[in-house]
């Protein structure tokens, strides 16, 4: 073979080496598979399990994807009710209309009412991460509360807190538990048991309503926690805060919708699973860091911080029905595990030195 002739060989074989590499990486461009997810919540982009979903939720799935490459999502994010209202996130998943989504699961008791544990032990824990992860392994230990969402064709991803803790929020200046008697006070509705023997009047509805309701006076006071009642300019109508540290709760619940759950190649639901519990702490660990800027923020914008005593607290504690053990109870009698939980989530809070005011499974 010629000199020549061997340039001439080698050339074309380095060209084929590269075409092949090139091909290669044509096959591996186009074996990557986008799959698209539609996203919902009722509430907008300010409420914070929207506001970590959007920065967290969605870019630590798409990183963690894009190692391997094989799969990408299509987000289509439909918050602020552009699909599904506040009160209508269940229901639209059930049905498709949202393939996952942050639903508010303190509305829906009827339908899963394990959800409610934290709920019905006000006074216990003002610890969103660690009530959000003990939740989590209520699911895991009681299957009924993941099969409750089977029912209404959604897998429970993870329950989680976007609560420091619950505190009152009012028109006039309140000080202590006797002065709410006659008042009209909003809640999401199971919390409102709280207020059982002070007198006052629940109203149940949705806190992106409460700022016109306060502003007209169809409330007098609303229970909720202090960055939602910023974020919702709630001081223009509600310049006193009670102090109470009621406690946090589990009000939110990420799923998916089971029919879209199965859809997703397996190693796309195990990156979800995974980020979902990401999500479940770093949001909870927000709402932490968000409170003492929120608890400022109030204050800035002309609220008024009042302290309940503890002695006032205690006393409200106390002197409220048991509604943790009636709740058991009630589950007991469907074959739910009710009172098992209880006893279970006490333990639990009692093994990481939780400064609970009242015991609920004993007292």
């Amino acid at each position: 073979m010629t000199i020549r002739s061997k340039i001439v060989s080698k050339a074309a074989l380095a060209g084929a080496a590269a075409a092949v590499c090139v091909m290669g990486t044509s096959s591996a461009t186009l074996a990557q598979k986008t799959l698209s997810l539609t996203a919902v919540d009722g509430y907008p982009a300010r409420a914070l399990q929207v506001k970590t979903f959007i920065n967290f939720f969605i870019p630590e799935v798409d990183k963690r994807l894009a190692k391997t490459g094989e799969y990408k999502i299509r987000w289509n994010k439909a918050f602020s009710g552009q699909i599904v209202k506040v009160r209508h996130v269940m229901t639209g998943m059930q049905k498709g209309l949202g393939d996952i989504g942050v639903v508010t699961s303190v509305f829906h008791q009827d339908k899963v009412p394990l959800q409610a544990i934290a709920y019905v032990t006000p006074f216990v824990t003002t610890n969103p991460v660690l009530l959000s992860q003990t939740v989590d392994q209520l699911a895991e230990e009681f299957p009924e509360m993941k099969n409750a969402w089977l029912k209404y064709n959604q897998v429970l991803l993870t329950s989680f807190s976007v609560i420091d803790t619950y505190q009152l929020f009012f028109r006039e200046k309140i000080t202590k538990l006797e002065d709410l008697k006659g008042l009209k006070i909003a809640g999401a509705g199971i919390n409102m048991r709280y207020l059982t023997g002070t007198g006052a009047t629940p109203v149940i509805g949705s806190m992106v309503h409460y700022y016109n309701k306060f502003k007209t006076g169809a409330i007098d006071g609303s229970m909720l926690w202090t960055q939602a009642a910023v974020a919702f300019k709630l001081v223009e109508g509600a310049k006193y805060m009670l102090k109470a540290d009621i406690g946090t709760a589990n009000s939110k619940a990420l799923t998916m919708n089971l029919d879209a759950y199965k859809r997703m190649p397996k190693a796309v639901r195990d990156v979800i699973h995974e980020v979902a519990h990401l999500y479940r702490d770093h949001t909870a660990q927000q709402s932490i860091d968000d409170a003492a800027k929120s608890y400022a923020a109030y204050k800035k914008k002309g609220g008024t911080i009042i302290q309940m005593s503890q002695a006032g607290r205690k006393g409200w504690a106390n002197n409220m029905p048991n509604i943790a053990k009636s709740w058991a109870a009630g589950l007991d009698k469907k074959g739910l595990p009710g009172t098992k939980m209880l006893n279970s989530y006490m333990n639990k809070m009692r093994a990481a030195n939780q400064p609970a005011l009242r015991q609920w499974d004993k007292e």
